[in-house]
This record gives C-alpha cells, structure tokens and sequence, in this order.
C-alpha cells in the first residue's frame, strides 16, 4: 500500500485551507488561481508552481484521503460526487455521474486511459480547422502523462465481468482490445469508483495535488468559486463562498474569499466552467458559451450468466471494443463503444427496471449478473449539437440535453449489439436496461424485442461519467469561446484548461485526453507567464 502523502505533507506545513472553517471574509492575492482540482485543474497546478508561480488552488469539495475511502458506497456518492451521485439532465432522462472532491473526477473514475481516436483529432483538423491537432503532433503529450502517471496495459487477467465482453466478441469475429489504466501497485479490488483506499490508482488526489503542495502552492477546500469580476477585457477579482453543512452542499453566507490574480484558470469540468463564466456574465459576442456540450450517452444491457461473475470484484474496465465505434463515417450513424461497468450493488438496484417482485428476482441474481455499456460518439453527425448549459434562479447549472433521432438510433443499434454478445459469451438472458423490457432467453426474442422498445427518455435507463464542451475551443473567435490552447478570446487572462474545451465528444474515456492538453496548453501558459519551460518528465517538451 502506497503512503497517504498527505499525512506527512499536511505535517510539514502543506498549505490547506478548509474555507467552511473561515472566520469571515478574506482577501487573497496570487500570479495564478485555478477553479478546479481535477484533470486540468491538477496537472496545471503541478506545472505553474513548479515553474515558480504562486499558485492557489480552488475546491468546492472536501479533501477526503484513502483513509476516508471505506469502500461503502452510500458514503463515498454522498461524500465525493456532485449532487451525491444524482445529478441529471434538464428533462431527468440522464444520470450524470461527477466527481466533487480534491481531485475531481480523477478520484473517483475507473483509470480507463485511451488516447484521443486519431478520427477524432482528424475531424477538428479537418472540419474545424484545428490544424495543429494529429496523433503525431500529440504524441509527446500523450507520452510524458503515460509515463507520469504509469499508464500501462492492465497486466493481471480481466475479471469474469469483462471476460464476457472479450469471449463474446470473439466468438462473432469483433475486434477487442485491453484497456490501459494509470495505476501503481493496483491491489486489483473492484472499488475505484469510491476512491482508492490503498493509493494504488494515479489521480491528481496523489501526484500532481501534492506536487504543487510541496511546491508551495496552496489548496483551498469547500469553496465554491461564485463569480469573475471583469473590466475591459481583463479579470479584477474572483468572488468565492464557503461550503459548510455535513456533506459541504450549503453556502456559508458571509465567508467569502476575494482572490486577486495575474492569470485565472477554470478547470470546474464541462458543466462547472462554463456555469462560472455565465454567471460572471463574461463577453460571449457569438452566443458560444455553454453551448455543444456532449455526454457520451450511454445506454445497458444486463445479462444473467450460468456462472458467477460476481461483478464488484476485480479491476473494473480491462476490456473493450470499438468494433462499432468507427465502423462509418465519423458524421455517419452514430458510433459506440463498448465497455463493461463495476456492478456494485446500490448502484446496481437503483439502475436495473421495475419495483417490488420483479425487482427483487432482478436483485436475487445479482452474483450472476453481467453489465454492458456503449458510449454514444455524439458531436460529429449534423444532427448531435450536444447539449447546453443554462443557469438556474440561484444560479446552480443544469445541462439540457436533447435526445435526437440519431443519437436514439444508436442507442436501438447498441442494445442489439450487446445482446449478440453476450448471448455469444453464453448468457442465460439479457435484459436490455429499460422499463419496458423482460429477460430475453434468446438472440431471436431479444432482437424482436429490442426492435419494438419505445424510444424515450425515463423508460430507456441513460447514463454518463463524460462531460465535454461548453467552452470550445475554436480556430476563429466566432466559433467558440477559446483558442486552441484554451486562452479566453475575449478576457485576455483568462484560461480553461478541462474537457469543456473540446469541440466535440472525445469518442472514448476522455481523461487521458484532458490530461495531454492540459500538460500542453500549461507548459505554452507557464512560459508566456514566467519565460521558464516546464515538463511532467525531465527532459521532455
């Protein structure tokens, strides 16, 4: 087991602020703040301390540690996700799932790690003239984060729940693959979607956090960052409330921080950054703020299997497929791309259709039970412009989110593939994951079943851990709300550096991703800022 750092680094006076334990107002200055502890948040913090910066880091959750990390899940939803793991749509047809703690989703994500589909950065070149964006002109991005954070294939075998992906795929002639997870000395238990409580897996919560807490900078916990103050094209102030009650969800009225900066970096996520620059009514002379935000919609199949696959066990996501994924036009029919989930049992029993009876019988085979989810390519066909970010009357930010006919098309393709498949692998019956469906006992019977399920939110089960956009980034101002390396086109310093910036869905687990621009987009900031050229890796670019 990997040493907590922060045991030792809070010892030797690591600068950690808990904001609901302020007494009152107070005013800070800095050469950098940053919203946001999470991909982008973190690996900037790491690379602008490092290059001599003071730097503050803003967090609206909690700094919990593996020794917080208990494996129970009603504790770690309520503790470590935005809205205790319940936060949906505008319409309440898709389950979003965040982090919302000192490493963001980092902390609390599977360590699926996948560089960015060559097809996908071909479309920015392409389409959005983006033209410095190719796997060549990344690679040495993609390459530094792979070695930071020990990005590797998973060498252990897969647990039963993604043998079933494999072997069925196999058996139908689909192209699989092994997933790369960035972990260290993985204890291989099942539970990373709860935090990692043996500091096995290589979130910004162990390695670049602490890096730029003993470089000095300093780390502000359960503060949420309210609203930029802007004059004339430049940020004055940014105004921050403190967070206090037992789960740190409600503002402390009268606590608040007033950070003064030289440059501001927003790294809240796809939904958070965006919701800060409209609440600080930033210019947006093209209506391109909040906008195209995308999800990777993913829908599921659950499957009973003759032998237990005991689904909460074992390294989560080790296999997958992108059999389906490119198979057409990138603004074809809509792609995906299949994976398997951990299938714990809270999250399992709210998931899965039905009540009482029907319910039970579902939950009773839960030792059984295999779980199937495609990921939806959405941003690339006409018909898949994302969603859009909007404030409410308290100026909280909710997504809306539009199914359409494309998107619904994909997900009726999806059921169908995951069902061949896993009949393929030996299922006993598949369910497809929506309120009208039965456990089918046979291909024949799944496929015309799946061919008459109603399309429609609340009756077909929708979720997402993938939150892109909202903040483009563009090759012309019109287009999007920063350039390409996430400098704000009209408040000159401001930066986003997170997956907001993404002009379309990633296609794929986008962490890896918000990591490599985050390192490029900070090393271009880092020397604009202070002449110095930084790197996650010594002699690297």
């Amino acid at each position: 087991m990997t040493p907590d750092p922060y045991r030792s680094g809070l010892s030797a006076g690591w600068r950690v602020i808990d904001a609901a334990e302020l007494p009152g107002t107070l005013e800070a200055e800095y050469d950098v703040v940053i919203v946001g502890s999470g991909a982008g948040g973190g690996m900037a913090a790491k690379l602008l301390t490092e290059a001599g910066l003071h730097v503050a880091i803003i967090e609206e959750g909690q700094l919990a540690t593996s020794i917080d990390f208990d494996m129970n899940e009603a504790n770690a939803y309520s503790q470590l996700y935005q809205q205790a793991a319940a936060q949906k749509t505008r319409d309440m047809g898709i389950t979003i799932l965040q982090g919302r703690t000192v490493g963001g989703s980092t902390t609390v994500n599977w360590t699926s790690s996948f560089r960015t589909p060559a097809e996908t950065l071909t479309y920015w070149r392409d389409r959005l003239d983006m033209r410095e964006f190719s796997p060549i002109e990344l690679k040495p991005w993609f390459e530094q984060v792979e070695s930071y954070l020990d990005i590797r294939p998973w060498q252990a075998d897969p647990n039963a729940n993604n043998v079933v992906l494999e072997r069925g795929c196999k058996k139908l002639g689909l192209s699989v693959g092994r997933v790369k997870r960035n972990v260290r000395g993985c204890w291989n238990l099942g539970y990373c979607g709860m935090g990692c409580p043996t500091n096995a897996k290589r979130s910004m919560l162990t390695t670049t956090i602490p890096a730029a807490l003993a470089a000095g900078a300093t780390l502000y916990t359960r503060l949420r960052a309210q609203r930029f103050i802007e004059r004339k094209g430049k940020v004055e102030v940014l105004r921050a409330v403190a967070m206090h009650g037992t789960d740190g969800r409600i503002p402390k009225p009268g606590h608040t921080v007033l950070f003064r900066a030289k440059h501001f970096i927003v790294a809240a996520g796809a939904i958070g950054s965006p919701a800060l620059l409209l609440r600080s009514q930033f210019p947006d002379p093209y209506s391109q703020l909040g906008k195209r935000t995308f999800l990777h919609p993913v829908c599921l199949s659950a499957a009973v299997m003759p032998n237990k696959v005991e689904a909460w066990q074992g390294a989560p996501q080790t296999v997958y497929s992108d059999h389906f994924l490119h198979r057409d036009e990138i603004d074809g029919p809509i792609g995906y791309k299949l994976e398997v989930p951990p299938v714990h049992p809270l999250l399992a029993s709210v998931t899965l259709q039905g009540h009482g009876e029907r319910h039970a019988e579902l939950m009773q085979q839960y030792p059984h039970l295999h779980v199937m989810i495609a990921l939806m390519r959405d941003g690339f066909h006409p018909d898949s412009k994302g969603g859009h970010v909007i404030l409410n009357a308290d100026g909280s930010a909710v997504l809306d989110y539009v199914m359409t006919d494309t998107l619904w098309d994909g997900v009726r393709r999806a059921w169908l593939s995951m069902a061949e498949i896993q009949f393929a692998a030996g299922a006993k019956s598949v369910l497809p994951i929506h309120e009208a469906a039965e456990p089918y006992p046979s291909w024949q019977a799944a496929q015309q079943a799946i061919a008459d399920l109603p399309l429609a939110i609340l009756q077909a089960k929708l979720v997402s851990a993938h939150v892109m956009g909202g903040c483009a980034m563009s090759a012309r101002e019109e287009q999007g709300v920063v350039n390409s390396y996430g400098r704000h086109w009209q408040v000159d310093n401001l930066s986003v550096i997170d997956g907001s910036i993404f002009p379309t869905s990633v296609g794929t687990n986008p962490q890896l991703s918000v990591y490599a621009l985050a390192v490029r987009n900070t090393t271009r900031l880092a020397r604009e800022l202070t002449g110095k050229t930084v790197s996650l890796i010594p002699d690297s670019p």
